[in-house]
């Protein structure tokens, strides 16, 4: 019996993740069916029936060019290891290092095989997480994160931040878990803000990485397991992940003529074809599209931000706290002093952003170095 999604001891099951009262992405995306633009052919049948959800995107102008029910809640299996990622971008220097774990080694389901006690460095881990899958890597970066439960609400507070509001990780793996949740929708809306990431692009497209093997071992050649990348002309890489209650999901991506593509599938089967060649055939379909064709778009900002303050009304005299002082010694210097205040406030936090936009690009920098010394 599968216990998977069944929550811990007394804790209650999880509330669905609520639905935006208005969709992402446009009108359209609410629609169930297959969604192509007016006047333009639809996808080939085999494509259009595989999968429960799909969604076909322009990488660079987030146009959706075509999509079947693309916020139907599914599950990400092993594709939300992109989002995993993309935490640990946001969080982890991938020159650090970390020390693997028998609870590492011993996760269920695929492992790139980490040796309990090996040292690695982030940057290891991370891109052997991407390339082959490994359950074992993914918890082995929740742990360096602060742990899965702190991993998981920053995994989900991301989510929220660049509007993928389908999406609830209850594992940094992809393995079924209570409340887990997304869309394909949400899928191309990560792995869209992922890709700009040079470390996660250079990953994913890295075809064979060398990892250290265990004491006495030499070390052991690991290979993508993207057919995208290794089998279609132009393919960028992405992401695979199957689990019994998701089913098989896919992300793809490629790039021809100047235009770059991603295809994602969820809750799909091998049939009539594998599920990496329905995708391949979804990605010449939409190449096949004029550019600016588009049902709708990938929004990476989430629309729960908070509303702007109204302007001010010229007729609504200010409150009381925002008049002119009173006119005394104090009071003529108040307004300089504030003015002073401001100008300090403002000068120290220009400095500090200056600093942390240099921090990001060395960070940046050795993320797409430690890359390229996997090829």
């Amino acid at each position: 019996m599968d216990t998977s999604e069944v929550p811990p001891p007394g804790q209650p099951a999880p509330t669905p993740v609520p639905v935006p009262e208005t969709p992402v992405g446009g009108d359209r995306m609410a629609e169930c069916s297959v969604l192509t633009a007016p006047n333009h052919p639809g996808p080939p049948p085999n494509v259009a029936d595989s999968a429960a959800s799909w969604v076909l995107a322009d990488l660079d102008t987030g146009q959706v060019l075509a999509a079947k029910d693309p916020h139907g809640r599914q599950r990400p299996a092993s594709t939300i290891k992109v989002l995993t990622a993309l935490t640990a971008l946001r969080e982890l220097d991938l020159d650090d290092t970390l020390v693997a774990t028998q609870e590492d080694a011993n996760q269920e389901g695929t492992r790139i095989g980490l040796q309990p006690g090996l040292t690695y460095t982030v940057g290891q881990v991370f891109q052997a997480m991407l390339m082959g899958s490994g359950n074992d890597a993914a918890h082995a970066l929740a742990v360096k994160m602060g742990g899965v439960p702190a991993t998981l609400q920053k995994m989900n507070a991301v989510a929220a931040e660049i509007g993928a509001l389908d999406t609830r990780a209850a594992t940094p793996s992809g393995l079924d878990g209570a409340g887990m949740s997304t869309s394909a929708y949400d899928l191309a809306t990560i792995f869209r803000v992922a890709m700009r990431e040079p470390a996660f692009a250079n990953a994913i497209a890295t075809p064979m990485m060398v990892l250290p093997g265990a004491p006495g071992q030499p070390p052991y050649e690991l290979w993508s397991d993207n057919q995208v990348l290794r089998n279609y002309p132009g393919g960028l890489g992405g992401k695979t992940g199957f689990t019994d209650d998701a089913r098989h999901t896919f992300i793809g991506s490629a790039q021809r003529d100047g235009r770059r593509l991603v295809a994602v599938m969820t809750r799909g089967e091998n049939t009539p074809v594998r599920l990496s060649h329905q995708t391949m055939a979804l990605l010449d379909y939409g190449f096949s599209l004029p550019a600016g064709t588009a049902v709708g778009e990938l929004v990476t900002t989430s629309p729960r931000a908070p509303e702007a303050a109204p302007a001010a009304r010229a007729d609504v005299p200010p409150p009381a706290a925002a008049r002119a002082p009173e006119s005394s010694f104090f009071g003529t210097l108040t307004g300089p002093l504030v003015l002073l205040a401001t100008a300090l406030v403002a000068v120290a936090a220009a400095v500090l952003l200056r600093r942390r936009r240099a921090q990001l690009a060395q960070a940046r920098r050795r993320a797409s170095a430690e890359s390229a010394e996997h090829p």
